[in-house]
């Protein structure tokens, strides 16, 4: 296996003046000249998770609150665990948004429609945990979506959305285990 020279240039040398010329526009916030992403699209699909986030902390804390019997302690402790993660998420996501110069949207008359899960009023914890699963299911196929459609545009958003999934992928494995 043949080394890279450690001396041969990889690419071009970095143009520093230019670097620094363009980080003097100030208007674009934190989003650099070289930002390669489709902002509004990328915007779009943020606030889309967003809403996700937000209908997921809400279903998990009515199922905290909701879920009665001494045996279904344990239980709604992961219940309260996954909303303050999905809280989380949300902030997290919010932020990128700002980042990016959008603004997150948190209006609460539009965010079921807006969001990928499906809120849930089931008042059986077996209802409860199967619709956690399948939430955060929709979920993960939705951030592997928007994870594909960014591709190598936007590493940071990218590796925010890879970050949450892999949260939402345990989500997924503790409420399977506690249907089995």
């Amino acid at each position: 296996m043949n080394s890279p020279n450690p001396s041969a240039p990889l690419h071009a040398p970095m143009d520093v003046a230019a670097i620094r010329s363009a980080a003097r526009d100030l208007q674009s916030g934190a989003v650099p000249s070289g930002y390669q992403g489709n902002r509004e699209e990328i915007i779009e699909m943020l606030n889309a998770a967003l809403a996700t986030e937000l209908v997921c902390a809400l279903r998990y804390k009515r199922h905290y609150y909701t879920a009665t019997g001494l045996v279904n302690e344990p239980i709604k402790a992961e219940f309260l665990q996954h909303a303050q993660e999905e809280e989380d998420h949300a902030g997290r996501i919010a932020e990128r948004i700002v980042q990016l110069n959008g603004e997150p949207d948190f209006n609460p008359s539009t965010i079921v429609q807006r969001s990928h899960a499906e809120y849930d009023e089931c008042r059986d914890i077996k209802g409860m945990i199967t619709a956690n699963l399948i939430a955060e299911r929709i979920a993960i196929e939705s951030y592997r979506q928007m994870i594909e459609r960014i591709g190598d545009t936007d590493p940071t958003t990218k590796h925010l959305l890879i970050d949450i999934m892999a949260v939402e992928e345990e989500h997924a494995d503790d409420m399977k285990d506690l249907l089995d």
